[in-house]
């Protein structure tokens, strides 16, 4: 099919954005790396009267590493922060999970912002980013605002391999026929940066479950994070505080409180011991209850509701795992974070 009629501009500053946005109303989408715009104008999913890219746009994908927080530009593209040397030492689990996204031409093309904007709740970044505790900068007519990213994503109105919030854009406005928005931005509002704590002290990974081989959306994915404290010498730890998040487990990327909770305070060596051959723990048990017990997972012809909440089950335990085995055998001052695609040969 071939996209509707539409009224195409190209601005070349964050102010000539949202003035066009203003004018446009709800009739206007905004255009970045067009992996989820394009089909659904070719498809005629949504019929936007004016296309706005921001392809051109200044001062939109610039990496600003500070002592407390990473602020990435909506418009960088993932490829880029994949290879991103300094923000590898600055908040390495960023680009170790930029690089499970798809494939690279895809990545090559996609941006931060637009994975976020489209929110869906089964891909990488909008987990990560509500795992680290992220904050979205808003820009419209009206001014500037910052939106937690557990205020941001919203509960999915349709189905999470067809919907979109009308991008891979940085925010792109709802227009006529598109599906519900699945995110707290405002029409008129442009998405254009994102800020994530640096979390010192935390290990961070990033385990999935693809559906099948590499490339496309996890079944299941959780990015779990500690805070540790040596409990005896340099071979045991003891979890201070926890992040955990998932995605593919509910209609939106969430944080699993309870399954934080559940961690606090246990050593993480007793709790992996049973992985690797030695005693089970039942405190392991009972923080995979926690997960699986704020899990809302969906079927469809992927994987029932229960298969996926097994998977959630595997993937925290995998994450636990792998985060062990860094505490002990790296630095205790070292931060680690690594993703793991897990499943390439089967789940």
């Amino acid at each position: 099919m071939k996209p509707p009629a539409f009224e195409y501009v190209e601005p070349r500053t964050v102010e000539e954005t949202v003035e066009t946005l203003a004018e446009a109303g709800e009739g206007a989408s905004l255009l970045a790396g067009g992996q989820s715009l394009l089909p659904l104008l070719n498809r005629r999913r949504v019929r936007p009267a004016v296309v706005v890219d921001i392809n051109r746009v200044r001062d939109m994908s610039a990496v600003e590493i500070r002592a407390d927080r990473v602020r990435i530009g909506a418009m960088g593209r993932l490829r880029e922060l994949e290879r991103h040397e300094a923000l590898r030492g600055a908040l390495p689990v960023l680009p170790a999970t930029v690089r499970l996204v798809a494939h690279p031409q895809i990545r090559s093309r996609s941006t931060v912002g637009g994975s976020l904007s489209h929110a869906d709740p089964a891909a990488e970044l909008p987990a990560l980013a509500v795992a680290l505790g992220a904050r979205m900068v808003l820009r419209s007519a009206e001014g500037e605002r910052t939106v937690s990213a557990d205020d941001f994503f919203r509960s999915d109105a349709t189905d999470a391999t067809d919907a979109t919030d009308a991008t891979d854009v940085a925010g792109a406005t709802n227009t006529p026929g598109a599906p519900a928005p699945r995110t707290a931005r405002r029409p008129g509002e442009v998405l254009t940066a994102v800020e994530f704590p640096r979390r010192d002290g935390f290990r961070f990974c990033f385990v999935e479950i693809p559906r099948h081989g590499q490339g496309g959306f996890p079944l299941v994915g959780v990015c779990l994070g500690l805070d540790l404290a040596r409990t005896n010498g340099a071979r045991a730890t003891t979890v201070t505080a926890a992040r955990l998040a998932g995605a593919g487990v509910a209609d939106r990327p969430v944080r699993l409180a309870r399954a934080e909770e559940a961690l606090r305070g246990r050593p993480l060596d007793a709790l992996v011991a049973g992985l690797t051959g030695g005693e089970p723990d039942d405190a392991l048990d009972g923080v995979l209850d926690a997960a699986a017990s704020e899990a809302a997972p969906p079927s469809d012809l992927h994987g029932s509701a229960a298969f996926r909440t097994a998977l959630l089950r595997t993937a925290v335990r995998r994450a636990l795992a792998r985060l062990a085995a860094e505490a002990r055998t790296e630095p205790e001052t070292a931060e680690a974070a690594r993703a793991d695609v897990e499943g390439r040969g089967g789940a």
